[in-house]
């Protein structure tokens, strides 16, 4: 009873990530999008789009990170991609909420979580990779249908988003080509500003 009563702490924990906020908006809508939704989005991306991997890929595996990647959050926060300066203690913070949150797990179960989130930001398998192709893919397509987004909103500039962007290229040639025209798109659309 001990493992279940730890075990459904966690659970109620999680239920945190409905309120960290991402910059990111809801595509269509004013309201900006929390960790639950990108992490169920991402992976509802996943499961339509590992076909276009250039690599066989665990499904699953992938699912897995992607529901998990974001919970370090709860603790640590949201860093907007584009932030320089938050980016200095970013792993930092995210490494003391990982120790606090997956703590609180039960009989092996934090050592699976704890792993699973460590792949997914280590990005050198070819399940982290897929996940983070997805995890950047997302707010392309958001900010995309949403005007311009963020990118208008923080002034970025269109190489800064290719170089987030990067890990779609080692991992899928068609995502790779989707991401790209869509960028020069939203470049010429005056959605993104031209920086190179």
């Amino acid at each position: 009873m001990e493992n279940l009563i730890k075990d459904m702490d966690f659970i109620v924990e999680m239920d945190k990530m409905k309120s960290v906020l991402r910059m990111t908006r809801l595509i269509g809508e004013e309201e900006r999008e929390d960790d639950a939704q990108h992490s169920w989005h991402i992976s509802i991306m996943a499961m339509i789009l590992k076909e276009y991997s250039d690599r066989d890929i665990d499904e699953l595996k992938v699912i897995k990170m992607l529901l998990i990647h974001d919970i370090v959050e709860i603790y640590a926060g949201d860093t907007f991609a584009y932030d320089k300066e938050a980016y200095k203690d970013k792993r930092e913070r995210e490494e003391k909420s990982a120790d606090e949150i997956f703590a609180m797990l039960s009989n092996g179960k934090e050592r699976e979580m704890r792993e699973l989130w460590e792949e997914f930001e280590e990005v050198k398998s070819k399940e982290a990779l897929f996940a983070t192709a997805m995890d950047r893919l997302q707010p392309i397509l958001s900010n995309y249908y949403n005007g311009g987004g963020t990118w208008k909103t923080h002034d970025v500039g269109i190489s800064s988003i290719y170089k987030r962007v990067e890990p779609i290229e080692d991992i899928s040639e068609k995502l790779w080509k989707f991401t790209c025209d869509l960028l020069e798109k939203a470049c010429k659309e005056g959605k993104i500003r031209d920086d190179r």
